[in-house]
């Protein structure tokens, strides 16, 4: 798999090419997003990792342009502690996930697999997690062939720990992946929401697919 990185921190570009060089991956990197659309032209990417905020051309513009050519490789952006804002305006202009600095190695691994599946046909209208189906096209959840009655809310959230199954969420994430830049939206909300959904989707069942990590956030283990 061919990866390519952009991060104008001199430092981390070549910790993260080394990285992912002893990972298996062929690396290819570059200091901004203008030197990363050239690199994409020459072709035989899998995923780029990319920062948001570099000189000459952003992260935001890279991405702008790579969509604007219909090009469907999929990108997971570099981001600050206090970027929620550009990473909301990342998701909304085709980014497929993102990565908060500082970050663990082993979660950047995680996010490349996961792109890497959906671009390998996992974006389909079906996402399953065990015996739960998510009907992307219909909204419609089914758990052991019966069907699941949700609310609107209850189905988004449930569509991104899918999404996302087996890494774990932290509450701030999830609050920007369904309300963005939305205000007045309470702290406990999303544990709301986890009630209402570990009540429908878990209640009954031996198996247990929400799980809360203490201190982290949730996720969806199948």
């Amino acid at each position: 798999m061919k990866i390519l990185v952009l991060e104008d921190d001199e430092s981390l570009r070549a910790v993260l090419k080394k990285r992912l060089a002893a990972s298996g991956f062929t690396v290819e990197s570059a200091e901004n997003g203008e030197e990363g659309l050239a690199f994409l032209d020459a072709g035989g990417f899998d995923v780029v990792i990319s920062d948001i905020m570099m000189p000459v051309m952003s992260g935001l513009e890279f991405l702008s342009a790579v969509r604007a050519q219909k090009r469907d490789i999929p990108v997971i952006l570099l981001t600050a502690l206090d970027g929620s804002g550009d990473v909301v305006k990342g998701l909304d202009m085709g980014a497929d996930d993102y990565i908060v600095k500082p970050f663990e190695f082993s979660e950047l691994l995680a996010r490349i697999r996961l792109v890497t599946r959906r671009s390998a046909g996992v974006r389909e209208n079906l996402l399953t997690a065990g015996d739960l189906t998510l009907d992307l096209a219909g909204r419609t959840a089914s758990r052991g062939g019966e069907e699941i009655a949700l609310s609107a809310r209850e189905f988004d959230l449930l569509t991104l720990l899918v999404r996302n199954k087996n890494i774990v969420l932290s509450r701030e994430r999830i609050c920007d992946s369904l309300y963005g830049t939305e205000d007045g939206v309470e702290s406990n909300t999303i544990d709301v929401y986890i009630r209402y959904l570990r009540k429908k989707i878990d209640e009954g069942h031996a198996e247990k697919l929400i799980h809360t990590v203490r201190g982290v956030g949730y996720t969806v283990k199948a």
